[in-house]
């Protein structure tokens, strides 16, 4: 199950599914792949066209043009007219992203990018089917077309589904993602607050002793398995122009595997921790930390195990989903301010350095602890985040 996204009350959730599609009902997916991969290399292409003329190109005339093409193909017009408009919706979705993008003066790095191809061998399928066009009967699901799936029901629906997505993940594994209207659950009050730190040697680091989160070490643990994967590869990896090998593609599948598992394992964690932070305070101080600059440092390894981004974006879903209040924190100063009495350093703590002593009080305290507390104070969730107390600083805004 996905996030929570709550909208006034309610929410929008997904259950993705594992289907075991027959091999009739395999090549009918990739077929119908095929349709949908052309219309939108179509649209990539008259968007382009449309581009040098000077002319708009929005997803009312790319319908027409839908319609234009599948009455003089065939081929086309064969398949569900369903998955072929919403590809033509994302395609409006990713390129209307990309010109907001162009018009805000983001920088080239931060920028969605316009719509490219999609090429045969690199494009993973993805379908998307709405109310009118899937049905579940017989705990089957039924497409457009004609493509009957198995569903691996590992657990029910609470709901009926307004649309499903079919995709293919890397491993060749097909999947269904159902979207179902939800409530917020509210749970008993219990009278807490937590503020919540991230960091490298520990994953969180919290007000409470008993919610601090462990780095977990997935990746650790799984480096003997896939260097081994990855001296196979480098043993039969083929010359320059020659195609790959059976036994390279084996040992390329076994290390995609053992990669799958070990994000399978890091997003399990990160749920099971946000479940209980959740389930044991009213109120939650997050830092709003985006710990992708560390993909460019030396703890990029150790950062990228901890699964930072993972943990954040399930403790913000689970809280909106239990309609607790999550803040986020500006990350700015968090290890040069005091907790106490907001009085902050003149320079930066170095790394090695775990022990912060207020320059004001002479409070000593662990650096993380501190953090965590500052976490606290800058939510709002305690005195020393009262206006005038401590020094301004960034604003707190709420969890998106």
């Amino acid at each position: 199950m996905s996030a929570f996204k709550e909208v006034g009350g309610t929410g929008q959730v997904r259950y993705t599914y594992r289907l075991r599609p027959s091999s009739t009902g395999r090549d009918a997916l990739l077929t119908e792949w095929a349709r949908c991969r052309w219309v939108w290399n179509e649209c990539v292409a008259r968007s382009k066209k449309a581009h040098r003329d000077g002319e708009t190109c929005g997803p009312a005339r790319l319908d027409r043009l839908l319609t234009e093409a599948r009455g003089a193909n065939a081929w086309l017009r064969a398949g569900s007219s369903v998955p072929q408009q919403q590809i033509i919706r994302d395609f409006g979705k990713s390129r209307a992203k990309a010109l907001k993008d162009v018009k805000d003066r983001l920088p080239m790095r931060q920028r969605a990018g316009m719509p490219r191809p999609k090429k045969k061998r690199l494009a993973d399928p993805t379908l998307n089917y709405t109310r009118r066009g899937f049905r579940l009967r017989d705990g089957r699901l039924h497409l457009a077309g004609g493509i009957v799936l198995g569903v691996v029901w590992s657990r029910d629906l609470p709901a009926e589904p307004s649309s499903v997505r079919v995709y293919r993940d890397s491993l060749g594994h097909w999947y269904a993602s159902f979207v179902v209207s939800a409530e917020a659950e509210p749970l008993p009050e219990t009278g807490r607050v937590i503020g919540i730190d991230w960091g490298v040697t520990e994953t969180a680091t919290t007000t409470s002793d008993a919610h601090d989160l462990a780095h977990p070490e997935h990746g650790k643990r799984a480096q003997a398995k896939v260097s081994r994967y990855d001296r196979m590869m480098a043993r039969r990896k083929p010359a320059k122009g020659q195609a790959a090998s059976k036994g390279y593609r084996a040992a390329n599948l076994l290390r995609a595997k053992a990669h799958k598992k070990v994000a399978r394992q890091r997003q399990d964690t990160g749920r099971k921790r946000a479940k209980k932070v959740v389930r044991d305070h009213d109120a939650i101080a997050v830092e709003d930390f985006r710990p992708k600059f560390l993909a460019r440092s030396s703890m990029a390894r150790k950062a990228a195990d901890a699964a930072i981004g993972a943990t954040k974006k399930a403790l913000t879903g689970m809280g909106r989903k239990h309609a607790r209040d999550v803040r986020l924190a500006h990350p700015a100063h968090t290890t040069m301010d005091c907790s106490r009495c907001g009085a902050r350093a003149k320079h930066a703590l170095p790394l090695s350095e775990r022990t912060y002593t207020c320059i004001a009080r002479g409070a000593v305290s662990p650096r993380d602890k501190n953090s965590a507390r500052v976490m606290l104070a800058r939510a709002g969730f305690i005195p020393a985040g009262v206006e005038g107390i401590r020094p301004p600083g960034p604003s707190v805004r709420e969890a998106a």
